[in-house]
């Protein structure tokens, strides 16, 4: 009877896990309850023997005397003795120990924190002490006069044992748990003899399966069940018989007679004799009757009753074929209509579902707006014929390709107008049809189409087309067919209206990509660069690039990656790279830049209406790297975004550890860190997007290792090496954009590169002048020399006067510029302004800024640089009789 597969079984095992549970929990609270006890017992009295040791007369001044440890030792030890403490440790502020059990120890200096005490408040501490065991220890300050602390008192105490508190509790909860198990046991005995008494013996499951039967074959049949009593009250009536009966709400307890049924089949039902297939008419229906009666275990008997409609078996019978056809061809519609967001192959989709299942042929047409993916203005009769279907291939039909203008008249153009189909039984009866083209017409009707129904393809309220269903073979079309007609144009009408809006968004994300993506990689000379994107299958997304040319011959590399795809994704990386390159004309560092990006993005995603789906920035990630060609040092620092690879030129490939910072928008103010990288001449820096290395057919790790494979050829160019990589990992079907940047560095030679230290010395500068004289013969740039020195000597004189030393002078002769450098340990920055008649100064950074074609401020760690560029191209020649005051002529303000 307590088996486990009856009910009374499992209700025991239920009971007696409960009384388990409460035992250990009572067990655990009594613990708990008696350890705290004697913890806290522990605690107060060691505090109190702290304390009264501390207090005690003599206390004080024998820790104040010339030897404590001689007159607190006995004392100690006497208290110890008495109190039955673990011992009594009195010691100096410093931590030397007056007093302790080990008469070894003392002298020496407490192990553990008594910074507590010292500031005047007890401390207490609970630890394992080996030899003793668990024990509390209290330590409490030894006060002067004046307040000062004179030493510290330290009492500990063993933890008393449990066991016995727990040992007197334990057979008071195991009788009474045991107890609560026996009046489980015969409590659930008692339920269980009960239950298989009134189930007659049968278990939970043969009960289920039952009951499960019964409600399954009672409710889905499609015939009517009456039970009826021996009163001739109805018990129970299913669904079917309430339809064919039309029984009241709550039949159930009323009698047959009172049910409002004819009086034959009432007479009938109350019988309870034994009928099969006895027809009755019953209202506007002929129900055959089957009648049988029932034992209900010794009570008196019932009867059972099936009813079935005999007058609707025949006709339903064809329409129920019919209609099983036609709901599986709209099934077949919906899967296979639509599976491409492509309104061609969409329309072509339409006419092979329909061929030869509804219609011997089908066209479908496109009004000329929805071709071009533009919003239809509802007024167009001019379509295209883009799908054409039918049971034979050479029907008169207008072939695919063919731009139909419809005359108004026709039934085509009434569907366009009126949004609803249009049937034509007899298309040989049909005049305005043959109004469009006598000819064809006349070649339609002779190649043997007789019947047509036109449905507008309508979505939105908008008519984006017309499909035509033709019939040759089959019987022609009948109203009946209109209705499905409709809805299988209406389902790929959704579709094609889907696809042309994919198509139009698509073009529209493509050409703002497209317009914000680099179209090209700017000249410089720091390094030779080779890029390539590849949008992803379901549309354009959000990475980009950048090389961007910085002052000093410096370049930056740019990569970068917003989440998601479409239109909003492309706007966000235009206004990411926007920033980027204004951040840039400030000549931040890489860490510097990224914190501003990161700023402006979360400033942007708190300013956005809650409102507006998708507005904000949230989800995007960059690598931002400055190269110098002079040092060959590369600064790197990343947000959110794939560290970069280095190829070195023996084809080695690494890593950089490059510290990840969270994607912008996210850093919540968390410093960015730069990692400096050395790069040889010839190395190849790889900056890629995560869409190159993750793939749902492989794992972080498989594609970074493919990446690595991908690169590791040496001599390869940066062509060659993205060639390369997306042959090797690019999958058939990307499912997130990819950008790859790759970058082989080159260096300065040294003859390209001059410097100078220059003394805080005003006399200085013309020896500076001079050298930098020297220099430009050596490079055959003698047509700048003057306004060289012009530039050189502002600069110079600036940074004596203003800056702070030590200052540098450095000459970058680069492919077609020259650059000139000068750095100082000051961290002001000269402004150019307009200099009034009286002014002494203020003209030379305007001289500066006229003969130099860019110039600008870059900080450092130590400083600042003041920097200018000089075009190479189309120089300006020197004048023989250039003089300064000519020069200044040019500053020339005629209404001062």
């Amino acid at each position: 009877m307590l088996s486990l597969r009856t009910a009374a079984g499992q209700v025991f095992v239920l009971q007696l896990v409960l009384v388990a549970v409460l035992a250990v929990a009572a067990v655990t609270a009594l613990l708990l309850q008696a350890q705290g006890a004697s913890l806290q017992e522990a605690r107060d009295r060691s505090l109190v023997g702290a304390q009264t040791f501390a207090r005690a007369p003599g206390t004080l001044s024998a820790m104040k005397s010339s030897d404590p440890s001689a007159r607190l030792q006995p004392r100690a030890e006497d208290a110890r003795k008495a109190s039955g403490v673990a011992y009594i440790i009195a010691f100096d502020p410093d931590g030397i120990r007056w007093t302790h059990p080990d008469p070894d120890l003392i002298g020496k200096h407490v192990v553990g924190s008594y910074a507590e005490a010292l500031a005047g408040r007890v401390h207490q501490e609970t630890y394992d002490t080996p030899g003793i065991g668990r024990a509390v220890d209290s330590m409490v300050p030894v006060f002067d006069s004046d307040g000062s602390v004179v030493g510290l008192v330290s009492v500990g105490i063993k933890v008393k044992s449990i066991d016995a508190a727990v040992g007197e509790q334990l057979p008071v909860i195991f009788g009474a748990s045991g107890g609560a198990l026996v009046l489980a046991m015969a409590g659930s005995a008692l339920v269980s003899r009960r239950l298989l008494r009134q189930t007659h013996g049968l278990g939970p499951a043969e009960m289920t399966r039952m009951y499960e039967h019964h409600d399954a074959v009672l409710h889905s049949v499609r015939e009517g069940v009456l039970i009826i009593d021996n009163d001739a009250r109805l018990l129970l009536a299913n669904d079917e018989a309430r339809q064919l009966l039309k029984l009241p709400e709550d039949p159930e307890g009323l009698r047959i007679t009172d049910l409002g049924l004819a009086p034959g089949t009432a007479q009938l039902l109350a019988s309870g004799r034994t009928v099969s297939d006895e027809v009755h008419l019953e209202g506007d229906r002929l129900l055959a009757v089957n009648l049988r009666p029932v034992d209900r275990y010794g009570e008196p008997p019932g009867s059972v009753a099936t009813l079935r409609d005999s007058t609707e078996l025949r006709t339903l019978a064809g329409r129920a074929e019919v209609a099983r056809e036609r709901l599986n061809l709209l099934y077949d519609a919906g899967v296979r209509i639509g599976a491409t967001l492509d309104m061609v192959r969409t329309t072509e989709e339409l006419a092979e579902i329909a061929v030869p299942q509804f219609a011997d042929y089908v066209t479908v047409e496109l009004v000329d707006a929805v071709q071009r993916g533009e919003e239809p203005d509802g007024t167009s009769l001019t379509v295209h014929r883009t799908a054409a279907r039918g049971v034979r291939d050479d029907s008169p039909l207008y072939p695919v390709g063919e731009v139909i203008t419809f005359l108004p008249t026709m039934p085509q153009a009434q569907g366009l107008r009126d949004g609803h189909a249009v049937l034509e039984p007899e298309l040989g009866a049909a005049q305005d049809w043959q109004v469009q083209d006598p000819e064809r017409a006349r070649r339609v009707l002779d190649f043997g189409i007789h019947s047509l129904i036109t449905v507008p393809l309508q979505a939105r309220g908008v008519a984006l087309g017309t499909v035509d269903f033709w019939r040759s073979e089959q019987e022609p079309f009948a109203e009946e067919d209109l209705f499905f007609a409709e809805e299988l144009a209406a389902r790929a009408a959704v579709s094609i209206d889907n696809a042309r809006r994919y198509a139009r968004e698509h073009a529209t994300a493509v050409t703002l990509q497209r317009s914000l993506l680099p179209r090209g990689l700017p000249e410089q000379s720091a390094l030779e660069a080779a890029y390539r994107y590849l949008p992803a299958q379901p549309g354009v997304g959000g990475d980009w690039f950048d090389v961007i040319p910085l002052p000093g011959a410096r370049v930056a590399l740019v990569v970068g990656d917003v989440v998601g795809h479409g239109l909003h994704a492309a706007v966000t990386m235009g206004r990411l790279r926007i920033a980027v390159h204004n951040f840039c004309a400030l000549d931040l560092p890489p860490d510097e830049l990224l914190g501003h990006l990161d700023e402006l993005v979360a400033n942007i995603d708190q300013d956005e209406p809650a409102e507006v789906e998708n507005a904000g920035m949230t989800g995007a990630t960059c690598l931002f790297a400055i190269y110098d060609p002079v040092s060959g040092n590369c600064s790197i620092a990343r947000a959110g975004h794939p560290g970069p690879a280095l190829v070195y030129p023996d084809g080695t490939v690494t890593f950089p550890d490059v510290p990840v910072s969270p994607p912008l928008g996210l850093g919540a103010g968390l410093p960015i860190e730069t990692t400096e990288v050395r790069l040889p001449e010839g190395s190849r820096l790889a900056l890629y997007t995560d869409g190159l290395i993750e793939d749902r057919r492989r794992d972080l790790d498989t594609g970074v290792r493919l990446l690595k494979d991908a690169l590791g050829q040496a001599g390869q160019t940066p062509e060659q090496t993205c060639q390369a990589v997306l042959d090797a990992m690019l999958p058939a079907r990307p499912s997130d954009d990819i950008a790859l940047l790759v970058a082989r560095t080159r260096l300065l030679q040294p003859d390209q590169v001059a410097d100078w230290e220059v003394p805080s010395d005003p006399a200085a500068v013309a020896r500076v002048r001079a050298a930098c004289a020297r220099q430009m013969e050596v490079w055959g740039l003698e047509q700048i020399a003057f306004t060289t020195e012009l530039i050189i000597s502002e600069l110079v004189t600036n940074a004596i006067r203003y800056g702070i030393g030590p200052i540098r002078l450095r000459l970058l002769r680069d492919r077609d510029s020259l650059i000139c450098e000068v750095d100082d340990g000051s961290s002001t920055s000269p402004h150019l302004r307009r200099a009034k008649t009286t002014d002494e100064g203020g003209r030379g950074l305007f001289l500066v800024a006229q003969f130099a074609q860019r110039w600008g401020t870059r900080y450092t760690t130590r400083g600042k640089v003041i920097w200018t560029e000089q075009s190479l191209r189309g120089a300006i020649p020197a004048s023989a009789g250039a003089t300064g005051e000519t020069l200044l002529a040019q500053w020339d303000d005629p209404e001062l």
